[in-house]
């Protein structure tokens, strides 16, 4: 089944599509950064793998036990894990 857009075609040419219908269908997968603070272990997760930030979270390497937040990279991986957890 093809996918249909709700939007209208920006132009009378409907191969033209708005900005959203190029957009969304090929996004990729959101990851967030990943850092221990104990054994500094660095690796990537998809947001909705992840319990919510400020539940209790598990180093797979060492296996502290941090406030999922403390884990996070960056301040963006904080947002991202914010708008998509």
């Amino acid at each position: 089944m093809a996918y249909q857009s709700p939007c209208v075609p920006i132009a009378e040419n409907p191969t033209y599509l708005c900005f959203c219908c190029v957009v969304i269908p090929h996004m990729e997968e959101a990851h967030v950064r990943l850092v221990c603070p104990e054994c500094t272990k660095e690796w990537q997760s998809k947001p909705q793998e992840l319990p919510e930030r400020d539940r209790t979270f598990h180093c797979p390497n060492c296996h502290a036990s941090r406030r999922l937040s403390v884990y996070l990279a960056t301040e963006r991986d904080l947002k991202t894990l914010k708008q998509l957890g």
